[in-house]
């Protein structure tokens, strides 16, 4: 097995890795699609309903043991498009768990060993209540313990994708002290084959190599070092495709990790692509994507410049205007160099012309940082502002981030016919500032932008037409000098929309 790196940035858009310090990740117990209870939460169901993943028990103790005649059984719902769900066993009026949610693990139910049909309908129901699905004939075996995981898409009829149970017999081999047992399911419903990559350190050489949808990596386990957080890769072709970092892993337990949800939706979306870790008596929560970055040089005077961390170099040559492509980290905060750009990998002698600290990134988001300031001036800073652009409909979505170092507050808006004054959509953004995360909806247009000083006798000091079309959803950085140094760049709006992956970045310049 490849050296697992805990704790380091894992810059897998560089494939390199740098030593340095990260917060722990943690399970994340959030709301799944249209506000469900979070996984590891009562669901709110009937009463004496049991789902919600043995709320107030230790999701890690030993999962209890059938007796002769009978085997024990618990249902997850890994199904990111599928309602809440009542569980019966067919011919019983009684449902077996009632309201479970996406992400969210059953109690363990003792039932008769040998032949039953799982009948599962929308919550709240009845037993006439029209079906979601019926699993067939499952075979429980004697004194067995099965998790039953609800998977695949509800709205697909396609036997590719569609909604199924996938059955998985619990055969954990024992845990040694110091280790887990990780059973991987692969249940991403619009995700390909895939490779898993312990320790997140080369792609082109994962420890599984190919996951189909729907398999697991086997019925004993893999033994894995315990105690610490697991960073995990996950390829398709000899090249990442995202990554995650598991939270510490139990000692001597066992858990069942279930790749679910859609990579064709945000990582901090309901539904996104995720982890879902079930413990052996109930469960332990999402595992979200690690945070993504991407970088914009502002700064009007500054060279074309390198970034390390540590000794590691994760930006090359980056020029005014210019974007970085994606690089996704570990979850935590990391302490930037920025030296003028110089040939080769090798951290430069000397200090950085800027030091900063990233503040902290968290699974599942996305990132813009702005390198800004006046080198000249030896004010140089870094910005950063997560994307959380509101993404309820199909219009532009405008977002505002004031990065232009010898720029006042200013206000920003639509101009008058005239074009001696604006009609406000931002007011007040200040230098190292922005504007509401979920950004301003627009129509699809050209749109003609007037920007102000913020003050009731404030004159347009620039003005812009800035195209917006339908689903964009961008960052409008305000960069360059108002008043450009000699050599200087001037007064501009880069536009970078995150609509699609990666990013990408314009420019609109002042008429």
């Amino acid at each position: 097995m490849k050296t697992i790196h805990s704790f380091g940035l894992l810059l897998s858009a560089l494939g390199v890795v740098a030593g340095c310090s990260a917060d722990g990740a943690q399970y994340k117990t959030e709301p799944g699609p249209d506000g469900q209870p979070a996984a590891g939460q009562p669901a709110g169901g009937q009463p004496g309903s049991q789902a919600g993943g043995n709320t107030g028990s230790d999701p890690t103790a030993p999962a209890p043991v059938a007796p002769a005649g009978k085997a024990m059984i618990r249902v997850v719902h890994a199904s990111a498009d599928a309602p809440q769900v009542d569980v019966y066993a067919k011919g019983s009026a009684t449902p077996l768990v009632t309201g479970l949610g996406y992400g969210q693990t059953s109690s363990w139910i003792e039932v008769a060993s040998g032949k039953v049909e799982v009948e599962l309908r929308a919550s709240p129901s009845t037993a006439s209540s029209p079906l979601v699905y019926t699993t067939g004939a499952l075979t429980l075996p004697d004194t067995a313990n099965v998790t039953a995981v609800a998977a695949g898409l509800l709205s697909s009829s396609d036997t590719a994708d569609g909604f199924r149970v996938v059955p998985v017999v619990n055969a954990f081999a024992a845990a040694a002290k110091g280790t887990t047992r990780v059973r991987v399911l692969h249940a991403g419903a619009d995700a390909p084959a895939v490779g898993l990559d312990v320790g997140n350190d080369d792609p082109t050489m994962p420890e599984v190599a190919s996951l189909a949808r729907f398999a697991d990596t086997g019925a004993s386990g893999v033994a894995l070092p315990s105690g610490k957080p697991l960073a995990i890769g996950i390829d398709a072709g000899g090249a990442r495709v995202t990554a995650f970092t598991t939270p510490a892993l139990p000692d001597g337990g066992d858990v069942l990790l279930i790749a679910t949800g859609l990579l064709g939706k945000l990582a901090r979306e309901g539904g996104g692509f995720s982890i879902l870790a079930v413990g052996s008596n109930g469960n332990l929560g999402f595992i979200k994507q690690d945070p993504i970055i991407y970088t914009l040089h502002a700064s009007p005077d500054a060279p074309a410049v390198d970034a390390f961390v540590g000794e590691a170099k994760i930006i090359d040559n980056l020029s005014f205007g210019k974007l970085t492509a994606p690089i996704q980290v570990q979850p935590g905060s990391y302490g930037i160099d920025v030296f003028a750009h110089g040939a080769g990998t090798a951290r430069p002698s000397g200090s950085p012309a800027l030091a900063a600290q990233s503040g902290k990134l968290l699974a599942g988001e996305r990132y813009l940082t702005v390198a800004t300031g006046f080198l000249a001036q030896n004010t140089l800073s870094l910005q950063a502002a997560r994307e959380g652009f509101d993404l309820t409909d199909g219009a532009a979505h405008l977002r505002v981030v004031h990065s232009s170092p010898d720029a006042p507050a200013v206000d920003v808006g639509l101009l008058s016919a005239a074009g001696t004054s604006i009609s406000p959509l931002f007011s007040n953004i200040k230098f190292g500032g922005s504007s509401s995360d979920t950004g301003v909806s627009a129509m699809p247009a050209s749109l003609p932008i007037g920007v102000t000083p913020t003050a009731a006798d404030s004159t347009v000091v620039a003005r812009f037409t800035v195209p917006a079309a339908a689903n964009e959803r961008a960052f409008v950085v305000a960069a360059g000098a108002l008043s450009p140094p000699h050599g200087a760049q001037g007064f501009r709006l880069a536009v970078v929309d995150t609509a699609q992956s990666p990013w990408t970045v314009s420019h609109v310049f002042a008429h």
